[in-house]
């Protein structure tokens, strides 16, 4: 955690720039915290007059924004303690990052059963170069990534806790009736992971993937209980006894949070479509793929509630429709193998100044994962696989579920404009099944010394080249100044450029 932090916070100012998609995240965060909601800046000149102090042009109408507000929020705590510069907006991310390192050590640990994995699984993502550069980055899909990884960890909790009470329970033995009809009681674990499925929610609407992902995983873990405790039909027992209140613990609670995370544009009257509902007394959308729908009277409903299920379904449009074609937009059957990174960020440099003793010299932040690192987790995944369908490993059976639940639902939207950066949301999976593979090749318990001395020289070697692969990358990940002969040594791909 503490290397994860220093090369995370290091120079975290630096670029001095608004970078990417910033300009829409940082502002946008600033205006939650004077306005409530998101308000509307001048065209062009904005981010100059911000990175010259000037805040004071904020204007107070309402901006139509795409995403839900938990992740301009978090952005805004940086902003709130240090101003609305290059450093206040990405502290928070920078948080976040570093204790989601210290989070995978943990969730590791407990899914391996091994502090030497889980520390392993956590000193990768440290050293993944996507990762970084989200963490030094006032994007909102870390702060996604960052409540997905911690929802899978409360509901690790929530397993061991069960199963741990299941084991009080029937500890002289197996016992079908009993296993069929026991109730594992209050479920805190599980709540904590509907409020931090609702914060993923809040953040991006890809976290509604997840939640009926982990939903579904959860109560899968509950029908595995039921059957080591010796029930014969463990999946009709749990969707007579568990389903309703995991699908409470899980979707009620996601949903309470995620309406919540819009209290500051219910509570103010400037923000987008606020006033919609106001003269009108039916909902929106009023047809369905241009078929007229009937219209019956909902003013029961408070018209604040009516507006913002409006502006939902502008939004809805809005993603669904996204096709607007962009130099760095990808197809995710591209991402695993990172075939077109985003560069967020490229200024040359002139000879003699920032460092620069060449003719021609760059400045970048390459949106890229360790390539070693993630070709690994290609090797991994596959890995996974054979251990979840050929020895139904239970541990590659969720590290899958995790994986599958933020990756594969890009896959149904093969001409939408999407990125890799999309991409962080699986990272601590792929993180997660390298080290579970590295787990193998150090060897079985009572396996051979020489067995145990060559799969620790083979781990320990892969760490190492990761650990310089991140190293080699970190001038185009960081904005530092590089020679142009460094920089194109570093694109080794012409996709890359």
């Amino acid at each position: 955690m503490l290397l994860a932090g220093f090369i995370r916070f290091w120079n975290l100012g630096k670029p001095k720039a608004v970078i990417f998609d910033e300009t829409y995240y940082a502002k946008d965060a600033w205006s939650l915290l004077k306005l409530g909601y998101e308000g509307t800046w001048p065209d062009k000149v904005a981010n100059d007059q911000v990175l010259n102090g000037q805040t004071d042009i904020l204007q107070t109408q309402g901006s139509y924004i795409v995403h839900p507000p938990i992740g301009k929020w978090t952005i805004a705590v940086g902003e709130q303690i240090f101003g609305l510069t290059p450093f206040g907006w990405r502290f928070a991310l920078a948080v976040l990052g570093t204790l989601s390192v210290l989070m995978l050590c943990r969730i590791g640990r407990r899914l391996f059963r091994s502090t030497l994995l889980g520390c392993v699984a956590g000193l990768l993502m440290a050293l993944d170069g996507l990762h970084f550069v989200m963490s030094r980055t006032s994007l909102l899909d870390l702060v996604l990534m960052f409540w997905v990884l911690a929802a899978f960890g409360a509901l690790l909790i929530d397993r061991d806790d069960t199963r741990t009470i299941a084991a009080r329970m029937f500890a002289s033995g197996p016992d079908a009736a009993r296993a069929a009809s026991m109730k594992f009681g209050l479920r805190p674990w599980r709540i904590v992971a509907g409020i931090c499925l609702g914060m993923a929610c809040g953040t991006k609407w890809s976290g509604l993937y997840v939640l009926a992902a982990f939903g579904v995983l959860s109560v899968m873990w509950d029908a595995g209980t039921r059957r080591a405790c010796g029930a014969r039909r463990p999946y009709r027992a749990t969707l007579r006894h568990d389903v309703l209140f995991a699908f409470l613990a899980t979707v009620g609670v996601a949903a309470v949070i995620y309406v919540w995370s819009w209290t500051g544009w219910l509570m103010t009257d400037g923000g987008y479509f606020r006033h919609w509902a106001d003269d009108r007394a039916g909902l929106s959308p009023d047809h369905v793929l241009g078929v007229p729908l009937p219209q019956v009277s909902m003013t029961w409903v408070p018209a604040p509630l009516r507006s913002l299920w409006h502006y939902h379904a502008e939004m809805y449009s809005f993603h669904t429709g996204l096709e607007t074609p962009h130099p760095y937009q990808s197809n995710p059957w591209s991402w695993l193998l990172l075939g077109r990174p985003v560069a967020y960020y490229f200024e040359k440099v002139p000879t003699g100044t920032d460092g620069c003793t060449e003719t021609d010299c760059y400045q970048s932040v390459l949106g890229i994962g360790t390539p070693l690192l993630w070709w690994t987790g290609v090797i991994a995944l596959g890995y996974m696989l054979f251990r979840w369908a050929a020895r139904r490993d239970w541990r590659a059976g969720a590290i899958l579920c995790g994986l599958a639940a933020t990756y594969l639902p890009w896959m149904a939207f093969q001409n939408r404009t999407i990125f890799l950066f999309y991409a962080i949301a699986f990272v601590p999976f792929l993180c997660l099944a390298v080290a579970m593979m590295l787990g193998a090749l150090l060897g079985p318990p009572g396996a051979t010394e020489r067995r145990r001395a060559w799969g620790t020289a083979a781990t320990v070697a892969i760490i190492a080249l990761i650990a310089w692969n991140f190293l080699y990358f970190y001038p185009i990940l960081s904005g530092e100044t590089i020679s142009r002969s460094g920089w194109l040594d570093r694109m080794w791909f012409s996709t890359w450029i």
